[in-house]
């Protein structure tokens, strides 16, 4: 088959590769018909190479049709439409039970510390090959894949539910916004798009931040204030919230914010070492661009909340926190729970009324065989790229 794989920073090609097979009972193997470029996937591209190894398949945002169950599979069968979580959890254990899907305890990576097994997503997390591909294998078929009962429905209303649309509803749960209550977000790109559409839905005052104005367009047509992104943020954000700042913020950046120089020295340099050093490196030091997560502590108001989806990777950020407990700030974080939201999300996505604006995201389409260049143009933010869809 055919399937995008890593070769070094910056460095992606599709190239042909064995088909997956059945290795436990509880597989499946699905041919992927739609599968999407996450954000996450642009620190495999520059930042993560440490953890990554030649020849690694990419990518966790895929929809398919089963194609093969293994033996102890009752819930699929050959035909079905499937759209595939990003996290692996076996459904079974006592973490899967509280709806900590992420943290999975047959899956978790115990050799390097980390939560449940990931889908296209470094040594850290399995090295579980991925599904910017022709086919995937799924292990617990049984628990993870979501059916898609509409025969007629395009992929794309459903492709969301294996990550971006669950994070960003889990962002705004977590940040547990008060009724009537102003949420800011900061961040427009794909999560951060619909944390602003998931809070206007649930009836916060929204204000969306964001220094491309391709970004802040697409959250304004949904109804969204927006900020320009620059030094005066958080001032800007208690301006217009009567001097207190809003009740709540999500950081949808995450480890690749603008305006840390000082971080950005350190990425370009660990980017540069044998990957040994890299990898110790990278767990040992503060590696983070933390503007957007400081900007989030400046702004919130006391006693108010921050919810981080954004993606960070550092062991030794510095935080402020003597800030942090002045202002009482409440702080929440994590992998999303796929899983665990997919009964809030699917009636939303199956409504034709479209609530959360799943039909105005995707800004580029392509083949499979033009992912390595997807990449490079979503990374430089060129051409208005918000979303990119890969057609395997």
């Amino acid at each position: 088959m055919k399937a995008l794989t890593w070769q070094g920073k910056r460095h992606l090609s599709v190239e042909e590769v064995p088909d997956p097979q059945i290795q436990e009972p509880a597989d499946a193997i699905i041919r992927v018909t739609s599968t999407a470029i996450c954000g996450s996937d642009l620190h495999l591209y520059e930042l993560l190479g440490p953890f990554m190894h030649k020849g690694d398949i990419l990518g966790h945002e895929p929809v398919g049709i089963v194609e093969e169950v293994g033996s102890a599979v009752t819930s699929l069968k050959p035909g079905d439409r499937v759209v595939v979580p990003f996290n692996i959890a076996c459904g079974q254990c006592y973490m899967c039970g509280i709806g900590l899907q992420s943290q999975c305890e047959t899956t978790q990576n115990r050799a390097h510390g980390m939560g449940a097994a990931l889908f296209g997503y470094t040594e850290l997390y399995g090295s579980i090959p991925g599904g910017q591909a022709e086919y995937l294998r799924v292990p617990y078929a049984d628990y993870g894949p979501v059916k898609i009962d509409n025969p007629d429905a395009d992929d794309e209303r459903y492709l969301f539910l294996s990550d971006i649309l669950p994070t960003a509803w889990q962002a705004v749960d977590y940040a547990n916004v008060p009724d009537r209550g102003t949420l800011a977000v900061l961040g427009l790109g794909p999560v951060g798009q619909f944390c602003t559409r998931i809070g206007k839905h649930l009836g916060y005052r929204v204000i969306g931040v964001d220094g491309i104005p391709d970004r802040r367009a697409m959250a304004e047509r949904h109804g969204v204030a927006t900020l320009d992104w620059g030094s005066q943020c958080a001032e800007d954000l208690r301006g217009m919230t009567g001097g207190r700042g809003p009740d709540a913020v999500i950081d949808a950046v995450g480890m690749e914010a603008h305006g840390s120089p000082g971080a950005a020295t350190a990425q370009a340099a660990v980017g540069i070492l044998p990957p040994p050093l890299a990898k110790a490196a990278m767990k040992t030091a503060g590696l983070d661009r933390l503007s957007a997560l400081h900007t989030a502590i400046d702004a919130v108001r006391r006693g108010g909340t921050i919810s981080v989806s954004g993606v960070y990777g550092g062991h030794s950020d510095p935080m402020p926190l003597m800030t942090m407990f002045d202002k009482q700030i409440q702080l929440r974080m994590g992998q999303c729970n796929v899983r665990h939201w997919i009964g809030d999300l699917l009636p939303l996505v199956e409504d034709d009324a479209d609530p959360l604006g799943v039909g105005d995201l995707v800004t580029h389409r392509a083949p499979l065989d033009e992912a390595p260049a997807m990449y490079e143009k979503f990374q430089k933010k060129e051409d208005g790229c918000i979303k990119v869809v890969l057609k395997p």
